[in-house]
């Protein structure tokens, strides 16, 4: 609170506070010194730059002429700050706003408290004074917070009222830390009881004494930059936020305000036009008598009751602000913390990788050293050969020279055949090559570190993290026939960079997740899922650093029955389609096959097949089969496929060409054939006009089955999907054996 008790140009608590029309506080004194005098030149400025104001209300009946003295005499003093003449015209910038009453000023030095005010300037050595009688000149006063600049009437600042509660709230605020500061005491004393304390040290948070101030706590070295404050207020004081009986006392002895315009009347209305307490000689004169005028006492709980208001939201924001601060304060701790736990991180890293760079070194040392040793035993080895070589050839030539130099020429003749041969074997010993090195001086290791050295230079931190959680775009999923279509998204303002995304899906029974989709798209389709079942899926993104966190579980439904059409891309040639897809025939005499668009793996399903055009009897079949069935042929002729074949009176059973269960009822046109596949109960059922046509064809069947039908150009079938599985079953025929 010391703050809002501090005058903002001089800096020290408020002496005598007036309120200036801008609603801000400034000492008397201080106002006197910021006071700045208009030269006499500007004084015929354009109405537009004078105060918009009421003009100030003459003297006091019975007041005589000793009071427009006494208040001129005072506007002179308080003016003098501005009273240099004409010197100081240029530094002066008066400009009205739209009707504030006020303009705005900037001075020309700054005061200690960091708000620029205008020196005392003597006057001009010659000047003339003022003639007798002449009016004063205008004096303005800028106020040093919000720099606007208010123009005085004749009775200088005494014309701005008094801050008398702002004035009883510092009196209170001296007494309370007198009487702190009395009981606060130092906390190196080794004295008992201890000296008061004459200073806090905010940095070090400790009470000082003045001796253990400058022993302990001397203003130099480290010391130099700490801030000594006076000591704190104790919670019982009633500068401290206490219900002290020093405020009491000063509040229960302070006179009652009276009127600025007339001393011997106390307040008792407030003036709505104007805000301000006026007393009831004021609105008897006519000055107030127009204006909406309220209680006093009314007025003084309204405004008290708008202040407790305004004041819970800024306890509000002072809350948030406290536990802000604490959030700061934590997450500084947390930067400390990690930034140990990121440099010892740092440090174990690079010592791993000098480890490795030792070890490897070691590695190659080895090769370098098994490389020389190689060499080297090769070149002993051929030195030792070739030593040996050199002794016996020495020794052969030596001996040879002995016998040439003997003089028996039969002698000679029986040994010198021989001694020709082991010569001749001797030089033969000498191939090309043999004196020549095995193996180079020079070694055949080239050492590449570029790569390591570029590496060890690009070594720097990357600023990656892991992706976020990809947010599901639950507007753009949904569900058609057995697929499933799911959309997501990154969060807004992620700047994590991501390189793709993981879709899973469970086996729609509750089962474990499995991967469907890894890409970059944020749009998948899955297709081929069992009807009739509820998948939950989850995405998750990944990027260099790693796999994100799963997002949260979607749950997709997929339809109740099938909707499907004949499949062109995979129809024989010969089929020729029609109506969407919904209706086929053929171009050949021969039967061809056409399967549908679904696949079945599980639950119930029923379709049927209308016989829009039947000519000549031919033997349509209807039914189911794997999707690489043979297509050129009758369906069932293979083992891939499980069909009722019919013609005009009677039906059979087929697959892997077996006909059984002939059963006696026919088609013709407008007739309806009806296909039910229990994938729970692992049997197929057919229908001819909604009659069940035999027994179940076919049981134990099991896997992925997509309906299909063969027909040739004498048939046309339009197909019905979408249909619910029929809730009664008539009685079957019996088939004929």
């Amino acid at each position: 609170m010391e703050e809002e008790l501090k005058c903002p140009v001089c800096g020290s608590l408020f002496r005598e506070p007036i309120i200036l029309p801008c609603s801000h506080n400034v000492c008397l004194p201080c106002a006197r010194t910021i006071a700045v005098q208009t030269p006499e030149s500007e004084q015929h400025l354009p109405p537009l730059l004078h105060s918009r104001g009421p003009a100030p209300p003459a003297a006091a009946p019975g007041a005589g002429p000793g009071a427009a003295a006494g208040s001129a005499a005072c506007l002179d003093s308080e003016s003098a700050a501005g009273g240099g003449g004409g010197d100081h015209a240029d530094k002066l910038s008066l400009h009205s706003e739209t009707d504030s009453g006020y303009g705005s000023y900037t001075p020309s030095l700054k005061s200690p408290n960091g708000v620029r005010v205008l020196p005392l300037v003597p006057a001009p050595p010659g000047a003339a004074a003022a003639p007798r009688g002449a009016g004063p000149a205008s004096s303005s006063l800028t106020c040093p917070q919000c720099h606007r600049s208010a123009s005085l009437d004749q009775r200088g600042l005494r014309g701005f009222q008094r801050n008398r509660l702002l004035e009883a709230i510092v009196q209170r605020y001296q007494q309370g830390r007198a009487a702190a500061a009395a009981a606060a005491k130092c906390q190196l004393c080794d004295r008992s009881p201890p000296e008061p304390a004459a200073v806090l040290c905010e940095q070090c948070e400790v009470l000082y004494c003045a001796a253990c101030q400058l022993r302990c706590h001397p203003a130099r070295g480290p010391f130099a930059k700490h801030r000594l404050a006076p000591p704190p207020a104790h919670p019982g004081a009633p500068g401290g936020g206490g219900d002290g009986g020093g405020g009491k006392g000063a509040g229960g002895g302070r006179k009652l305000p009276t009127c600025a315009e007339h001393d011997l009347e106390n307040y008792s209305m407030y003036c709505v036009s104007c805000r301000s307490p006026v007393c009831y000689q004021c609105l008897e004169e006519g000055k107030h008598n127009k204006h909406d005028v309220k209680a006093l006492g009314a007025m003084w709980k309204q405004h008290k009751a708008q202040l407790s208001q305004a004041l819970n939201g800024v306890s509000d924001k002072a809350k948030e602000a406290k536990e802000f601060l604490v959030q700061l304060k934590n997450l500084l701790q947390q930067i400390q913390e990690n930034g140990l736990d990121y440099e010892a991180c740092l440090v174990a890293q690079c010592d791993a990788l000098v480890d490795a760079l030792t070890r490897q070194k070691a590695k190659l040392l080895t090769k370098v050293t098994k490389e020389r040793e190689h060499k080297l035993k090769v070149v002993w080895d051929q030195i030792n050969h070739c030593t040996l070589k050199l002794r016996q050839s020495t020794g052969l030539m030596e001996y040879c020279l002995e016998v040439i130099k003997e003089n028996d020429p039969s002698g000679f003749l029986q040994i010198s055949d021989a001694l020709i041969k082991r010569v001749q074997v001797s030089q033969e010993q000498w191939v090309k090559g043999a004196l020549e090195p095995k193996v180079s001086a020079e070694f055949d290791l080239t050492l590449d570190s570029e790569p390591l050295l570029q590496s060890i230079h690009q070594l720097d931190f990357i600023q990656m993290k892991l992706p976020p959680v990809p947010l599901l775009q639950l507007e753009k999923c949904c569900t058609r026939n057995n697929s499933v279509t799911l959309a997501w998204r990154m969060p807004p303002l992620s700047h994590n960079p991501v390189e793709g995304y993981i879709l899973e899906l469970d086996d729609g029974d509750g089962g474990q997740f499995r991967e469907v989709y890894v890409g970059k798209e944020t749009l998948c389709t899955i297709d081929g899922l069992h009807f009739n079942s509820t998948y939950n899926a989850r995405v998750k993104a990944f990027n260099s650093s790693g796999v994100g966190p799963y997002s949260k579980t979607v749950i997709l439904q997929t339809s109740d029955v099938a909707w499907f059409t004949f499949d062109p891309s995979s129809a024989h040639r010969d089929i020729v389609l029609s109506n969407d897809n919904q209706t086929a025939t053929c171009n050949s005499y021969d039967d061809r096959v056409v399967l549908g668009t679904a696949a079945f793996s599980k639950g119930v399903h029923y379709w049927e097949l209308h016989v829009d055009r039947y000519d000549n009897h031919p033997d349509p079949a209807f039914g189911i089969a794997r999707i690489n069935v043979v297509k050129d042929m009758m369906l069932g002729k293979d083992d891939k496929a499980w069909a009722m074949y019919v013609d005009n009176n009677r039906s059979w059973f087929m697959h892997c060409n077996s006909h059984t269960n002939r059963t006696e009822g026919g088609v013709s046109k407008g007739a309806t054939v009806g296909v039910l596949l229990d994938l729970n109960k692992h049997n197929l059922t057919f229908y001819i006009n909604g009659q069940q046509q035999g027994p179940p064809a076919f049981e134990n069947i099991e896997g992925v089955f997509m309906p299909a039908l063969s027909l040739n150009r004498n048939v046309q079938v339009t197909l019905h999907t979408g249909l619910e599985v029929p809730q009664s079953v008539k009685q079957p025929k019996l088939p004929n054996n």
